[in-house]
């Protein structure tokens, strides 16, 4: 009961699953959240650790996971928003149900553990959230305009809400990593519409690949995430931002430094 206590979602691999275990070697008690819980894999069996089932479009799976966590270790002191995924391609070819679909997980999502959530906050007076967004929500790159529309989404979010929690001393912060682990990629693939056959895209997107192919040789493992949200959750400030990840930092640097024209003209030669 002394312990505090952290609920992720997505927690079944990639960045979710490393923070997961981060926080229980850290002595934290653990709820570890995901669709399916028998791909907890070696969370299962811990002491500190409840794996439960949760999926971010289904509200009463939220609350039910919400109050088995109360159940088992008395409060809640943390979320983590993780779970979500890539959807890959260029816009034109993107089908409506495909891009709902994407922002029902990635941003709706989201909204609904928090919305979920914050009742219980407001009631103990006390609460973070921490909601993984991405460098992507701050800067735009070719044949992922879905996937980062969420990010940039999520971004607005996170900073209104805030402002608007802090008056209920609840933190509110924001974990940009940067270009992903391979778990991420490999089933964000999954999502890719490519150039949907529109053959006078293709040049362009041997550019963009072989571009966006070089900055993914420099990601940062999801355990070096897992240390920046750990660091982020338990550092004591009402600090929003924490980036996270080398791979996309030039191009972070350049849009704070540069005036929007100069930073469009740079951005376009990334991919000439």
């Amino acid at each position: 009961m002394d312990k505090r206590t952290l609920l992720i979602t997505g927690s079944s691999t990639g960045f979710g699953h490393a923070t997961a275990k981060l926080f229980a070697d850290r002595g934290w008690n653990v709820v570890a959240t995901m669709r399916d819980v028998s791909a907890a894999g070696d969370l299962a069996g811990r002491n500190n650790v409840l794996v439960s089932r949760l999926d971010v479009t289904e509200p009463a799976s939220i609350d039910q996971a919400i109050k088995a966590s109360i159940g088992h270790f008395g409060k809640l002191d943390a979320v983590i928003n993780n779970a979500g995924y890539g959807q890959y391609g260029i816009f034109e070819t993107i089908p409506q149900e495909s891009i709902q679909r994407n922002f029902d997980v990635n941003v709706f999502g989201v909204m609904n553990v928090i919305r979920a959530i914050v009742p219980v906050f407001r009631k103990q007076k006390e609460g973070l959230i921490l909601n993984v967004s991405s460098v992507g929500g701050l800067v735009g790159l070719p044949s992922i305009s879905i996937y980062l529309s969420t990010k940039f989404a999520l971004e607005g979010f996170t900073e209104c809400l805030s402002y608007e929690l802090a008056s209920q001393n609840i933190v509110v912060k924001l974990v940009e990593p940067g270009g992903g682990d391979t778990a991420f990629h490999a089933r964000s693939s999954k999502q890719n519409a490519g150039d949907g056959g529109i053959d006078s895209y293709g040049p362009f997107l041997e550019r963009a690949y072989a571009a966006l192919g070089k900055l993914a040789q420099h990601m940062a493992t999801p355990e070096r995430i897992a240390a920046v949200i750990y660091g982020a959750v338990t550092d004591g400030t009402k600090r929003l931002r924490y980036f996270a990840g080398d791979d996309v930092k030039h191009l972070v640097e350049a849009r704070r430094k540069l005036s929007d024209e100069d930073y469009e003209n740079y951005m376009r030669g990334q991919f000439a």
